[in-house]
């Protein structure tokens, strides 16, 4: 298990009119003993369009490497295209390919996706036809990205739709392709599970809430973001992240659990919206290697 550190935690909420460059950011992931990044798509972090060829990121490669950090995702910009809008199709492939050439180029083994939608704006008849839409584009979409040998990640939220408990298995399992998985942030899988907000149509949360949600998922979960949560919104969009230990999660149950029920390969501390953030980098770490302590799962690098 390896641990790595979020770069749009420094771009976005508070730090959006001043957010921290990227190589201070990457400086500071390696000081503190992370083993890698997931990378910040938009700018003035690793943007598609400040990057958009091979000769432009080698650099970028270089000096990560210069800092012996890996990449653990990218977090692709697609605000400009709706995937499940009808006309969108191609428009939202082309530009899934285009990200998937920048991963390949930064040897990110992962690109973040989102629904792209926020909730209310469907009827319930657009809702069921954007549902099947989407599936639809994501399978192309997963195809794509198993060729390219970068796993394709769905991060479910309160911010976009389909983020009820039942939606997320069903619209995972209608993508039907082994190169699509689910995205697991701890801080939307405990709202979504315990709170529920901006759900279309009948309201659905769990009485295990986040541990049934997980349970739920088991099998299906390809990556993970980790960080706490209280089960309110942000601004009244999204999932409100509080800093590890600090919210509702019961981490010294829920966290060797998790790790028994996602084996995965990377863990990525993700700070978004804490307005000190940067004073958690290495907090957040060494909370992180506590809790992978007893399961013995924490990389040579993070135990340092």
């Amino acid at each position: 298990m390896k641990i790595s550190l979020g770069t749009w935690s420094f771009s976005f909420g508070p730090y959006a009119d001043d957010p921290i460059p990227w190589e201070k950011t990457i400086e500071r992931a390696a000081a503190a003993g992370y083993d890698g990044v997931e990378i910040c798509g938009f700018s003035p972090h690793i943007a598609l369009e400040d990057y958009p060829t091979s000769e432009s990121r080698r650099p970028v490669v270089a000096r990560l490497r210069d800092l012996s950090l890996e990449v653990s995702g990218y977090s692709a910009d697609f605000t400009t295209v709706t995937p499940a809008a009808e006309e969108n199709k191609q428009k939202y492939l082309d530009l899934f390919r285009r990200n998937l050439d920048l991963c390949v180029d930064l040897d990110a083994p992962l690109i973040r996706v989102d629904s792209g939608t926020a909730p209310g704006w469907l009827t319930q008849r657009e809702y069921e036809e954007a549902f099947e839409r989407l599936a639809e584009v994501w399978r192309e979409a997963a195809e794509a990205a198993e060729q390219a040998n970068v796993l394709m990640g769905w991060e479910f939220e309160p911010g976009f739709v389909f983020n009820k408990p039942s939606e997320i298995v069903l619209l995972h399992d209608k993508v039907a392709h082994p190169n699509f998985k689910v995205l697991f942030d701890t801080a939307h899988a405990y709202t979504c599970s315990v709170a529920g907000p901006r759900q279309q149509g009948k309201h659905e949360t769990l009485k295990g809430g986040i541990s049934d949600l997980l349970k739920m998922l088991e099998g299906r979960i390809g990556h993970v973001h980790l960080v706490d949560s209280d089960g309110t919104l942000y601004g009244d969009e999204t999932s409100t992240h509080r800093p590890l230990g600090e919210g509702q999660i019961d981490w010294a149950t829920f966290g060797p659990r998790l790790a028994q029920t996602a084996p995965v390969s990377w863990w990525c501390v993700d700070l978004c919206f804490c307005a000190n953030s940067w004073d958690l980098v290495e907090p957040s770490l060494e909370f992180v290697k506590r809790m992978l302590a007893p399961t013995g799962q924490a990389s040579a690098q993070s135990r340092r």
